[in-house]
């Protein structure tokens, strides 16, 4: 395995559990798995509230050779690296993804602490807001380069209710199975954004002819630890970047950003795919041609531009990339899979990209009859819709809930979607299971 490195004296007892992992992986692998007495005898740490010795889990690990490198034991792994939310779905340890359970959901804006989490590599360890800087570059007039301070002094400060989706949101209920970390509901969040407008930045730096998209970067590094190699860079088409909505958000629901949510800058871009509201943002580059990062290519965020069946091997030449998300609405009242009264009031968030929605109906009755809910106007553009219903059964026994919502071009959620390989855009209707006592 080479010369291994030297541990920092104490770091162990200071850093989570995820940063030990990721700064010190053969230390990490020594303390855990070891069955040396003496590296047995040394404690771990106790920062994350965990107490632990060398061979923390007790017995032996089989395929312990097979172990990556760096790679934080799913047995405890949420331990440290959901420190600051509450009660999200683990999905993915490396890179971190983790959702938030549909009834946690209910707040008309999502708690920074039950925001979901989707990273594409490893989150920077350096997140001083201080010492961030952002420069916009590429075909502009003026190259800049910001810090969060001049952001904040030299532009107009925002604050919006703005939607973030996954555009693997619901993979998990294609069948046969799409490739990709198993989302059900709960890839999705609206906090409130405080900020700045990238169209007000963009226009300083001013943007020259022939600019068709944007590029960005962030600090989070590749889980091969190469360095220079980048995880994601996504960008949007310069009409979407010149939009009122979105921003280069520096505060969340009135707080610091969540670290594992980009902080202390990132972009937030409502109505598309998660992945184009880089975190930890450190540049915007402006382009003559359409980016071609990491995960912009190939198949990447991209769906078949016709109808496949499953299992159809398509043509990367036949994917286009994902723009706009779909009209969807989400159930958070009551929790599927409950008892509940005779008469009980359902309620949720309906969103539709860079549309807005204009009804949301219910039923109880497998879908034979529908019966409309009362929907709010959203707060601002680009913020989902929330919604409700007090809703009577007929007598007791079991029912389900299904929700969809129409959109304001009249498009309405189905309640299915056509299969395609990675497991985009699935908007089916959401159903909740209910036993009325």
């Amino acid at each position: 395995m080479g010369e291994e490195e030297e541990m920092p004296k104490d770091s162990h007892e200071t850093k989570g559990l995820y940063a030990f992992f990721a700064d010190s992986p053969r230390e990490a692998r020594r303390q855990f798995f070891d069955s040396e007495p003496e590296m047995s005898r040394r404690g771990f740490f106790t920062g994350a509230g965990l107490v632990a010795t060398g061979g923390l889990l007790g017995m032996a690990v089989p395929f312990y050779a097979n172990m990556p490198l760096g790679l934080v034991p799913a047995a405890f792994a949420s331990e440290d690296v959901l420190i600051g939310k509450d009660g999200l779905t683990l999905l993915n340890d490396r890179p971190i993804n983790a959702e938030t359970p549909a009834h946690l959901l209910d707040d008309a804006i999502t708690p920074t602490a039950r925001h979901f989490i989707r990273n594409n590599g490893l989150p920077p360890e350096d997140v001083d807001a201080a010492g961030w800087s952002l420069t916009v570059d590429g075909l502009v007039e003026n190259t800049l380069e910001l810090s969060i301070a001049d952001l904040r002094t030299q532009f107009e400060v925002v604050t919006m209710a703005l939607a973030i989706e996954c555009g693997g949101n619901g993979r998990a209920f294609f069948d046969p199975p799409a490739s990709g970390n198993q989302w059900t509901v709960g890839a999705v969040g609206c906090s409130e954004w405080t900020g700045v407008r990238l169209a007000d930045v963009l226009k300083k730096v001013g943007v020259k002819p022939g600019v068709v998209y944007t590029a960005h970067y962030g600090a989070d590094t590749h889980l091969s630890g190469k360095e220079g190699k980048l995880p994601i860079s996504r960008g949007v088409t310069i009409a979407k970047a010149m939009t009122d909505n979105v921003p280069i958000a520096f505060a969340m629901n009135g707080g610091a950003l969540h670290k594992q949510n980009g902080a202390p800058l990132r972009l937030v871009v409502p109505g598309w795919p998660g992945s184009c509201s880089q975190k930890w943002l450190t540049r915007i580059q402006l382009r003559d041609i359409v980016h071609d990062g990491p995960k912009m290519t190939g198949t990447s965020y991209r769906v078949p531009r016709y109808p496949v069946a499953p299992g159809d091997k398509v043509p990367k030449e036949d994917f286009e990339i994902i723009e706009r998300m779909p009209v969807k609405a989400l159930v958070t009242a009551p929790k599927s899979d409950s008892t509940a009264s005779r008469e009980v009031e359902v309620r949720g968030h309906a969103w539709s990209g860079d549309r807005t929605v204009s009804a949301v109906d219910l039923s109880i009755d497998f879908g034979k009859t529908w019966m409309g809910a009362d929907l709010d106007e959203p707060v601002n553009l680009g913020a989902w819709q929330n919604w409700r219903r007090v809703v009577s059964f007929p007598e007791v026994g079991y029912y389900e809930v299904w929700a969809r919502a129409t959109d304001s071009a009249g498009e309405m959620q189905p309640f299915a979607i056509d299969w395609n390989p990675k497991g985009y855009l699935n908007n089916t209707m959401h159903r909740v299971a209910l036993r009325v006592a």
